[in-house]
C-alpha cells in the first residue's frame, strides 16, 4: 500500500458539537470540541462509556454530521459534502476496522476483502491485485478461499483490516479493535496495525477501553463530558 502524500493535518477538528434528541430533551455529546492529527499519527481514543468516543469516530470518518463546528480529514470539509458526495469520499479514504469483523458467511476471504471495492470502476484484474495485497500485508495470502467458520478470531479480525486496506485509504479508524479477541490474538492485531502505521504511513485513529492497547499508540487522549484531555506528555502510557 502506498503511503498517502499531502500536506497539512490528516484530521483537522473545529469546535465540533454534537447533539442528540430524547423526545424534547435535548442530550450535548460533544461540547466545542478541537482534535487535530498528523499525517502518520497513531492514536488512541479513551474514556468511559457514554462519553462520546463513538461519536467523535463517526464524525471525522464521515458517518455522521456534527451539530455545529467543522471537521476536515485529509483536507476536505467533510461538513459540507451533500450525502452522495460523503459516501464516495468514505469509500475512497476511510478504512474502517469494528470490534467484530463482520464477515459475510458465505463469502471466502478474497470475496469479504473485495467488497468495497465493487462500490469502484475499477477492472477485475486491479480488484484481484489489490485484494492478494491486502491480504499479503495482513498475513492471510494462503487463507483467501476459506470461509470465516474456517478461520480462527484473529484471522477473521485480520481479513477484516484487509478489507479496510483493500481501497489504500487515508486514515483507519478503528472501534475497539481487539475488544472481542484473548490477549495474545489482541497482541498480533495490535503489532498489524503498528506496522501499518510505522512501515506503510497510515493514520491510525483507535478507539479503545483496553490500557494495554492505547499504549501502543503514539499518542493518546481521554474523551470526558465531550471534551478531550491529554496525558501530560503527550504519550500513551
Amino acid at each position: 500500500m502506498s503511503e498517502q502524500n499531502g500536506s497539512g493535518p490528516m484530521v483537522d477538528v473545529r469546535q465540533v458539537t454534537r447533539t442528540f434528541r430524547r423526545g424534547r430533551i435535548e442530550v450535548p455529546v460533544l461540547r466545542g470540541l478541537d482534535l487535530e492529527m498528523q499525517r502518520g499519527d497513531f492514536l488512541a481514543l479513551m474514556g468511559p462509556s457514554g462519553s462520546g468516543k463513538s461519536t467523535l469516530l463517526n464524525l471525522i470518518a464521515g458517518l455522521d454530521r456534527p451539530t455545529s463546528g467543522e471537521v476536515f480529514v485529509g483536507g476536505a470539509a467533510i461538513h459540507k459534502l451533500s450525502e452522495r458526495r460523503l459516501a464516495g469520499w468514505r469509500a475512497r479514504n476511510i478504512g474502517f476496522v469494528f470490534q467484530f469483523s463482520n464477515l459475510l458467511a458465505g463469502l471466502n476471504a478474497a470475496r469479504n476483502v473485495a467488497l468495497p471495492l465493487l462500490l469502484t470502476s475499477i477492472s477485475g484484474k486491479e480488484r484481484r491485485r489489490r485484494v492478494a495485497l491486502a491480504l499479503d500485508i495482513v498475513g492471510l495470502s494462503d487463507r483467501a478461499r476459506h470461509r470465516p467458520r474456517e478461520l480462527s478470531g484473529g484471522e477473521q479480525q485480520r481479513v477484516g483490516i484487509a478489507r479496510a486496506l483493500v481501497n489504500d485509504p487515508a486514515l483507519l479508524v478503528c472501534d475497539e479493535p481487539t475488544g472481542d479477541l484473548d490477549h495474545r490474538t489482541s497482541d498480533g492485531i495490535l503489532d498489524l496495525l503498528a506496522a501499518l502505521n510505522q512501515e506503510h504511513g497510515k493514520t491510525v485513529l483507535m478507539v479503545t477501553h483496553d490500557p494495554a492497547a492505547a499504549d501502543r499508540a503514539g499518542r493518546l487522549l481521554h474523551l470526558d463530558d465531550g471534551r478531550l484531555v491529554e496525558s501530560a506528555d503527550g504519550e500513551a502510557s
